[in-house]
């Protein structure tokens, strides 16, 4: 098993020095880019934004990493990672690369991310699409997911999935699906969920984005995630008109392993009048702050 990690490990490695140097060769050193990073909150546009940021490997000295998300809780255990993992996955990416992630806002990643050598993007989506799209993945999508068999097998309705995505589940509650096996990782409610993000929207150095804008004005937003790049010092090969039309022909929703529909305002469709008192309960401000209400 670890030998063959090692070899998994190995070849990855190979393949990221192979694009790095085919990057080299086209564009020149990746020495002097920034580390791109798409941040967000899950079910937030990562894989949108992550396309968008992948665009750079077409219009100058950057290359995707090919390295996994950074994130701050192991998806199939559940487990909160340690801080120093996150760092060291975060200071694995070298100049030029393009990485994602859902992280925190430690003191800590906050300042390594916001520092001279990331070019940092934070993307946030109105917190009632998020729990729909919850609901979808973790009951359809994700088999894998530690919450996934709770969903799947002991709640039998979207109600019922809804209600547990907006107000969470205890340790108890998820036990009923765990065959026996111990449960230690609840899901927290939704504002729970989104408070550990909060202070990425107070951080000058990051560009905050929100999925909805990609919607409405998609070359404005574009150009705003291009500029955020050149004042992190990415250099393009290219004029800005021909740059932002290479990050938009990098968009394409049917390349998202977790896809479904990708609407604005869905949850209009979706949450009931009881739902929206439930989350309305559960959120307080979460909205106002966010500035969706």
């Amino acid at each position: 098993m670890i030998a063959g990690k090692r070899i998994q490990d190995q070849a990855r490695w190979l393949r990221r020095s192979a694009r790095r140097w085919r990057q080299t060769l086209r564009y020149g050193s990746l020495a002097h880019s920034p580390v791109f990073f798409a941040n967000s909150f899950p079910k937030s546009g990562t894989h949108l934004l992550t396309q968008v940021l992948q665009g750079f490997a077409r219009i100058g000295p950057a290359v995707d990493s090919g390295l996994p998300a950074v994130t701050t809780f192991d998806g199939f255990t559940g487990r909160q990672r340690r801080l120093d993992e996150i760092l060291a996955d975060l200071r694995r990416l070298l100049p030029g690369d393009i990485g994602y992630g859902h992280v925190h806002a430690f003191p800590e990643a906050i300042d390594l991310l916001s520092g001279a050598r990331f070019a940092t993007y934070f993307i946030l989506r109105d917190p009632r699409d998020v729990v729909v799209s919850h609901v979808h993945y973790i009951a359809e999508i994700a088999p894998n997911h530690i919450h996934h068999r709770y969903y799947h097998e002991v709640l039998l309705s979207f109600d019922e999935r809804l209600r547990a995505s907006i107000a969470g589940v205890s340790v108890e509650e998820l036990a009923k699906a765990s065959d026996g096996r111990p449960v230690y990782e609840p899901l927290p409610n939704i504002r729970q969920r989104f408070e550990p993000y909060l202070d990425w929207l107070n951080c000058p150095a990051v560009l905050v984005l929100r999925y909805e804008d990609f919607a409405a004005d998609r070359r404005g937003t574009l150009e705003r995630v291009l500029d955020h790049a050149l004042q992190r010092g990415f250099r393009p090969a290219v004029s800005a008109q021909e740059a932002i039309q290479r990050l938009e022909s990098c968009i394409d929703p049917s390349r998202s392993p977790t896809f479904r529909s990708g609407k604005v305002g869905g949850w209009k469709n979706a949450l009931t009048d009881q739902h929206q008192e439930l989350f309305a309960a559960v959120c307080g401000d979460l909205l106002a702050r966010l500035g969706y209400e």
